[in-house]
């Protein structure tokens, strides 16, 4: 080995949490895991400027890179400072510098901006360090409060390892106080305007997050979509490897590699497509988690949709799951780039049909009412709260409110609608009520040819013969006013609604608790 170079055992790059091996060359820097399935390598013509703290995991070596960014390596022991002082000297003709971090445990100071980092100081030292690439949104949560949300560990691209064990807390979200106004002069015209602190910061951190307006390398972007979950109308902007969502209030980042599940369902309407995303990790909005993005497009809106990209690299990068321009319904043209980017299969209904010809059924999950759709290997409720359940995860299905006689036509004194509560495998219990008696014989027979176990409940049985009782009083209250409560926000696309709601499980005033537990979206 070179005597210029040297490697340094269980150091941490980043925000990893597994420790591999760091090799200090003449040429620059390589680390890498123990299994060798995580390997990053930087240039020494990148090092612009070492710096030796103490952090968390023993001392820290980070290193300012000419590109604004910054690699962090932890797990240094204190008495390997001078075999790293003197390698930075030989190697890179640079100084090691001793940098000493504030632990007053203040939670006011100055806010500073490195290239892409942003430092919290407070007086002459830092207190912390961001580094802007790990925000995943930011927006105005006032007038002077500035809100901050960091990816999750799957999200970060950061080396996890095979274990992936993630750290039993995350930092997932912070909000910055900055109160007054500052001066901006515009250089060309030579104009002043007054902006106050807390934009001008949100501003930056848009900016240096690369959280902005459309940069023009975007593969597709679909304007004005309405979003059941979360709530809002979205600029949707396709990346090779991400898309975003930019609203009034919200802009967001996902990656490709969230995408887990894609559904394109219609809605019983016949007017409208739903098309759902599923993501894992879930989209995070304040203390809100959204498992499932709901997008809602007219059957009859059409687009001519060129890819913003050269015929060849899309022959060469995706062969033919992608193609070069879409012809066609919006939704069979956004579906249809979500599936060639994530190469994840578009599921859509299955053989199930009703008596209606229909491919759902309308239900109710505690409050919401909306659509269970029975497909080839789960079972979808949308638009909110969005339920997935796998079939491979359901014990049983028990089906009450059933009269022996549910399905004829002649029995007039049987409940006009039943429940259906599904028994998952984890002890969990998914309750939906208020579906029409007619669709009992078919969601049975349904369930019994994907070998899923029926249940009928005949407890209640000779509660509900009488017409006149009070449970099936409230059973016609509930059908009978579910015209004016079908929701101008959820089903209405003119509903000008805020730019997003949680997933709306929050029981309505007055409304009888059910018989089972509370059901819980993924």
């Amino acid at each position: 080995m070179d005597p210029r170079s040297k490697q340094f055992e269980n150091i941490y790059y980043g925000l990893s949490n597994t420790p591999g091996i760091l090799k200090l060359a003449p040429s620059g820097l390589g680390w890498k895991t123990s299994d060798a399935e995580n390997i990053v390598t930087i240039s020494a013509e990148e090092f612009k400027k070492m710096q030796w703290m103490r952090v968390a995991r023993n001392y820290q070596l980070r290193i300012a890179l000419k590109n604004g960014n910054a690699a962090r390596f932890d797990g240094f022991n204190k008495d390997m400072f001078d075999a790293v002082k003197e390698l930075v000297r030989a190697n890179y003709k640079l100084p090691l510098e001793t940098k000493e971090l504030s632990v007053k445990g203040w939670n006011w100071g100055k806010t500073e901006f490195q290239g892409s980092q942003l430092l919290f100081n407070i007086g002459s030292k830092t207190a912390f360090e961001i580094p802007l690439i790990q925000v995943a949104n930011s927006n105005l949560a006032n007038r002077n409060e500035v809100n901050v949300e960091f990816m999750q560990p799957d999200q970060t691209g950061e080396p996890q390892g095979k274990s992936k064990k993630a750290p039993m807390h995350e930092l997932v979200e912070m909000r910055f106080y900055i109160p007054g106004t500052t001066i901006i002069k515009d250089d060309n015209e030579k104009e002043e305007e007054e902006m106050s602190a807390a934009s001008l910061f949100y501003e930056t951190v848009k900016d240096k997050a690369d959280l902005g307006q459309a940069s023009g390398e975007g593969l597709a972007l679909f304007q004005d979509i309405l979003l059941l979950t979360p709530r809002g109308r979205y600029d949707i902007e396709v990346f090779p490897t991400f898309f975003r969502l930019r609203g009034k209030t919200y802009d967001y980042k996902i990656q490709m590699k969230s995408v887990v599940n894609l559904f394109l369902l219609p809605k019983l309407d016949e007017v409208h497509e739903l098309f759902v995303i599923g993501l894992d990790p879930p989209l995070r909005q304040g203390q809100t988690l959204y498992h499932f993005l709901v997008l809602q497009f007219k059957q009859d809106d059409e687009i001519d949709l060129a890819l913003n990209i050269d015929e060849d690299d899309l022959k060469r990068d995706y062969g033919e799951r992608l193609l070069p321009r879409y012809e066609c319904p919006i939704h069979e043209a956004v579906s249809l780039v979500f599936q060639g980017l994530t190469k994840k299969k578009i599921n859509r209904p299955s053989t199930y049909r009703n008596k209606h010809d229909e491919v759902a059924v309308k239900a109710s999950l505690k409050a919401n009412e909306g659509y269970l759709y029975p497909l080839e290997k789960c079972f979808l409720f949308v638009p909110k709260p969005p339920t997935y359940l796998p079939f491979s995860e359901i014990m049983s299905v028990t089906f009450s409110r059933v009269s022996a006689n549910l399905t004829k036509k002649s029995d007039l004194g049987g409940p006009r609608t039943f429940d259906m509560k599904f028994n998952m495998k984890s002890g969990v219990e998914f309750g939906f009520s208020s579906l029409n008696r007619e669709e009992y014989e078919d969601l049975e027979v349904y369930l019994r040819s994907k070998n899923i176990k029926t249940i009928k409940d005949t407890a209640d049985e000779s509660e509900s013969v009488d017409p006149e009782d009070e449970d099936s009083e409230m059973d016609e209250d509930f059908i009978a006013s579910s015209e004016d409560s079908d929701v101008a926000e959820e089903y209405d696309e003119n509903y000008s609604g805020s730019d997003s709601s949680s997933d709306g499980t929050s029981k309505k005033k007055g409304e009888k608790d059910k018989k089972t537990s509370k059901p819980k979206a993924k």
